[in-house]
């Protein structure tokens, strides 16, 4: 089915004097559009198959996955001609020959963890399953960026203060080359993005009075993920403690039974019997002693 050009420049509202400024030829864009549409069973397959295989792994709360509307395609390809004129000179176009390997985000999938510290162990997992082509780390100013540093990995310091790694690796499914992009994110910051993206979308511009508490929203999801380590951390103690008090109890009750067996052996020698008493009482840890172990 071809694009009625009228009402999609409508819809999605770009102007006509856009198209003519770019070059933009729109019989292209329908075979673009029909290229997609084409492709799109084999694309829900391979975000599926991506999805389900993060699923498998213990750190992700949570998986989703989206293969992008073929209406929303055309309008990136007409948004990002411009830019990549820029960078690859004025005669550039967008192709069905091309446009795979131009737009990354045909596959999207995002994977969300609930503590902070758990994002390495998700990265590691990710570089060795896929071939990752890139990785950029989307953070707020001010946040410390020392890990990324170390691993090499891309910084893009958001104003915004949208926070998420996102990774563009490649399969091959077939023998054509499939580009799928896959974002990973805490909890917290998942509901800062699409609280962002909710309003983005459907304004052209930001109201200064949103954006101040965007902003505001954007501190408590971070203020949240340090709250959320700090409890994890915590709760990580406790359960160490409260193992090593198990393990001490059982010891006690081990020694305690061995005790009252020596003190019931009538045939062994009086000193030698509270020699060996004497060493299980300086063993056996005492309950006060315990609680403070």
């Amino acid at each position: 089915m071809d694009l009625k050009k009228e009402s999609f420049l409508a819809k999605y509202n770009i102007s006509e004097d856009e198209i003519i400024k770019y070059e933009i030829n729109w019989q292209v864009l329908n075979s673009i559009y029909e290229d997609f549409n084409l492709y799109g069973t084999l694309y829900q397959t391979q975000a599926d198959f991506i999805a389900s295989t993060l699923r498998n792994h213990k750190k992700i709360h949570s998986v989703k996955s989206r293969v992008k509307d073929s209406e929303h395609l055309i309008e990136k390809i007409i948004r990002k001609t411009a830019s990549r004129k820029e960078t690859y000179g004025i005669d550039f176009q967008f192709t069905p020959e091309n446009y795979k390997d131009q737009i990354t985000d045909l596959i999207g999938v995002r994977a969300i963890h609930i503590f902070k510290e758990d994002w390495e162990d998700i990265h590691n997992f990710i570089s060795n399953t896929w071939k990752v082509i890139e990785i950029t780390a989307n953070v707020r100013e001010g946040d410390d960026t020392g890990r990324f540093e170390e691993l090499d990995i891309e910084i893009n310091s958001r104003k915004t203060g949208y926070r998420s790694v996102h990774y563009l690796i490649e399969s091959f499914p077939t023998n054509q080359r499939v580009i799928a992009e896959i974002q990973v994110r805490t909890i917290f910051e998942e509901g800062y993005g699409e609280i962002d993206h909710q309003l983005r979308y459907t304004r052209d511009e930001i109201p200064e009075v949103l954006a101040l508490n965007l902003l505001l929203l954007n501190r408590i999801a971070g203020s949240s993920d340090e709250m959320a380590s700090v409890i994890n951390l915590l709760n990580r103690s406790l359960m160490e403690s409260e193992e090593k008090e198990k393990a001490v109890y059982s010891k006690n009750k081990e020694l305690l039974g061995l005790k009252e067996k020596i003190e019931s052996i009538n045939s062994m020698d009086l000193k030698e019997k509270q020699e060996i008493l004497s060493t299980l009482d300086r063993v056996i840890i005492n309950e006060d002693k315990l609680r403070r172990f």
